[in-house]
């Protein structure tokens, strides 16, 4: 007996005709009654009865039609699976928040292609929350967010703390301090800009959470939609930012990026995977990340 014996068999029960199931399975009439016949010849058993409108299964044919349905429903799900363990093997899906861009990212993803020249990379730009949902979906295996997001299903680990800086423009008194740098309570009563717009939790949240935590209340906020947009309007006098260390490497005209002394005005930076997850590929993604950390001389005691 081979398993298309019970898909035919089903498909006649469920189409409660040989005309219909044939054309269902795009096959001849002829050759699936042939393949009945054969069937209930095997099992020495009568699963249909004969000459009924529309198709009846005996009493024996209904039990063994609820048994063909788990089986095959059990092999189209052992398919599923393996599929979709080869895929783990052979492609990797990466979530990213944008501003990583401007940091270490992209060196890591390039040394692990390096490493890895037959793993299929993809890379989705999406925010921390979204990512979380994203893992538990299946549809990325690893996140690189900085949003402080606990979620049972989720393993987070901390890579690093980044320190925030304050962009201003080159004419802003601000910049004066650029050497030595300024604290949340010389910027709070300035024009902030906010970024991004997406869905809350996000950065702006993170920002607006270390002024609450100094009992500060900033009142002049503007939303906007990425942080290069942000940057582009402080460039043109529009107000501040605060921004990740590592986005310092855009540089506009007239664009100046002021240390931010607060010891809590850091962004962290997360890697994510699925709690139980034991693939290969995380540990290698953490061996390629470890290697770059020390050429650059972060330490991090989780990755060791």
């Amino acid at each position: 007996m081979e398993l298309r014996h019970l898909r035919y068999f089903v498909a006649v029960v469920e189409e409660q005709s040989f005309t219909k199931a044939a054309d269902k399975l795009c096959i001849a009439q002829p050759p699936l009654s042939r393949q009945i016949q054969n069937l209930e010849e095997e099992l020495g058993l009568q699963l249909l009865e004969r000459g009924s409108r529309p198709v009846k299964t005996t009493s024996v044919g209904q039990f063994f039609y609820q048994y063909a349905v788990k089986l095959l429903s059990n092999a189209d799900q052992m398919i599923s699976m393996t599929k979709r363990i080869a895929s783990v093997e052979t492609t990797i899906k990466i979530g990213f928040v944008g501003s990583l861009l401007f940091g270490l990212l992209p060196r890591i993803i390039y040394l692990y292609r390096q490493a890895h020249p037959n793993l299929k990379i993809e890379l989705y730009e999406m925010g921390t929350n979204a990512q979380i949902e994203a893992l538990k979906d299946g549809r990325i295996d690893v996140g690189f967010g900085r949003l402080k997001i606990s979620d049972p299903a989720i393993k987070r680990t901390l890579l690093r703390n980044e320190r925030l800086m304050v962009a201003v423009h080159a004419s802003h008194p601000l910049n004066r301090m650029k050497d030595t740098g300024v604290h949340l309570t010389d910027i709070v009563d300035e024009r902030i800009l906010l970024y991004p717009t997406t869905a809350k939790p996000n950065f702006s949240t993170h920002v607006l959470s270390i002024f609450s935590e100094h009992g500060l209340e900033p009142t002049k906020l503007n939303d906007v939609r990425e942080v290069q947009l942000a940057l582009g309007l402080v460039a043109a006098g529009e107000g501040i930012c605060i921004v990740p260390e590592s986005t310092t490497s855009i540089q506009l005209y007239n664009l100046s990026y002021v240390p931010l002394l607060d010891p809590d005005a850091i962004s962290p930076i997360f890697i994510a995977a699925r709690n139980m997850e034991e693939s290969t590929y995380l540990y290698s993604m953490l061996e390629t990340i470890r290697q770059i950390y020390a050429y650059e001389g972060f330490s991090n005691n989780a990755l060791m």
